[in-house]
């Protein structure tokens, strides 16, 4: 088939280019102009394990090009792909004027029948909204030919993009439309290993309003451990104990269950703070709660901090690893790290800093600021430190020298934001270690 992908980000980018892989011809459309061109120079405008290479290799085969002209989009594809952001405000409202411009170009520029998918994340009743868009757009120009519009909402995993987009757990189609239905149902039929349980169809409504009830349910589950968390905490147990526990409940299962710094990134929150737009009319309250769960989670490991130096912070000097909000991605949106180093130097740490990946994106938030220093290695962050904070689980992190890290840190303290290390390793060095719902070290050193 031909296909148009309207938006070259990690979702956009990551489809297009598994599309290309399964012998597809994809044209990847982004008005970014200077990320178009990038892409086509073979720069990649994003951190995502295994993208970098799949796109060259499509790049090179042909299967997959690259413009910034949403007109020449419009007319190659046999099915059309939305899939550009829609980022909600504080509030919870959602910017919907990319997806209706693509509408919009889709309805000017298109010259025959066609599918256009709705793939962003948007509100219940917005595919309502892009075909009417469509439809306006097509009579205008006094065009007759027919523009189906169904709903295919993304379920991937920033850092395992490419790998869900080749090996989905389930592909849900809100659409009535038979024509519609059975075009996407020929396209996903060589990813679907169990097509009775995976290939999910459903009006629109119903498949725009999945998306947004899944990440609530995920950010559910972790602001419910976090809270658990604090309860271990209280009680002298070991959060990490009670997860293994409640995991093995095939009830429960065991995803999603970690407790840690808080969630961050560009759809939980987002996501939540959308849902609780469009229900304010309900009189939601368990919503408010997980969000306001997570931002107070968020401050956890500066209250830790804090609480081992006593005081004052001031003069101290800290390592942290891990910026971006998880690993195997440089996205720093609504990262956990950005509290706890807006906290720290508010309090008169100087901070070390590492990430394998979202340095530049970080550095480009944070600035050259007075208090911050930018190290290339993660013991390069530890040379001069009086402790540790470990913000994001990299797989860089997990299995340091504990020995040759208590001669480094001043003042031997690990503060575990993500329950990585074995405690009682890390005091055989000679270490405090303090991990989220796992009390402190059993001694102070």
């Amino acid at each position: 088939m031909k296909l148009a992908v309207f938006g070259a980000g990690y979702v956009g980018l990551s489809f297009a280019a598994c599309m290309a892989e399964a012998g597809h011809a994809v044209l990847c459309a982004d008005t970014d102009a200077p990320r178009i061109a990038g892409l086509r120079a073979g720069r990649m405008p994003l951190h995502e394990p295994g993208l970098g290479a799949l796109v060259a290799q499509e790049t090179a085969a042909g299967r997959l090009r690259f413009t910034d002209d949403a007109g020449e989009a419009a007319r190659h594809g046999d099915i059309l792909f939305i899939v550009v952001n829609a980022p909600a405000d504080a509030a919870g409202a959602v910017d919907l004027e990319a997806v209706f411009e693509v509408a919009r170009a889709v309805g000017r520029h298109r010259g025959r029948d066609g599918l256009l998918v709705c793939k962003s994340t948007l509100p219940a009743g917005t595919a309502d909204r892009v075909e009417a868009v469509v439809r306006d757009a097509l009579a205008r120009r006094g065009a007759t030919h027919r523009i189906a519009v169904a709903v295919n909402p993304e379920f991937l995993r920033e850092g395992s993009a490419v790998h869900d987009s080749r090996a989905p757990d389930r592909i849900v189609v809100g659409s009535s439309d038979a024509e519609a239905i059975a075009l996407l149902a020929q396209l996903y039929r060589p990813f679907l290993r169990d097509p009775a349980r995976q290939w999910l169809v459903m009006d629109r409504r119903s498949a725009e309003l999945a998306k947004y009830a899944a990440n609530a349910m995920l950010a559910t589950r972790i602001s419910f451990m976090n809270e658990m968390a604090r309860v271990a905490e209280q009680a002298g147990a070991d959060i990490e104990s009670v997860r293994r526990a409640i995991g093995a409940d095939a009830r429960i299962g065991p995803a999603f269950l970690q407790a840690g710094a808080g969630y961050g990134g560009s759809c939980l929150a987002k996501d939540l703070r959308a849902l609780r737009h469009v229900g304010e009319g309900a009189a939601l309250r368990l919503l408010p709660a997980v969000a306001a769960v997570n931002e107070a989670q968020k401050s956890r490991l500066f209250e830790l901090v804090a609480g081992h130096f006593g005081a004052t912070l001031a003069g101290r000097t800290l390592a942290v690893w891990g910026l971006a909000f998880k690993p195997d991605t440089d996205d720093m949106r609504d990262a956990p790290s950005l509290v706890l180093i807006e906290r720290l130097l508010a309090a008169g740490a100087r901070l070390r800093l590492h990430d394998p990946a979202a340095m530049p994106n970080a550095r480009a938030l944070l600035g050259e600021r007075e208090g911050i220093a930018w190290c290339d290695a993660p013991e390069a962050a530890l040379d001069g430190a009086d402790a540790l904070v470990l913000v994001t689980e990299w797989a860089a992190y997990r299995r340091p020298d504990f020995t040759r890290m208590a001669v480094l840190l001043s003042a031997r303290a690990v503060f575990d934001g993500r329950n990585v290390y074995d405690s009682a390793e890390v005091e055989a060095a000679g270490i405090a270690c303090y991990g989220i719902g796992r009390g402190r070290s059993v001694r102070r050193v």
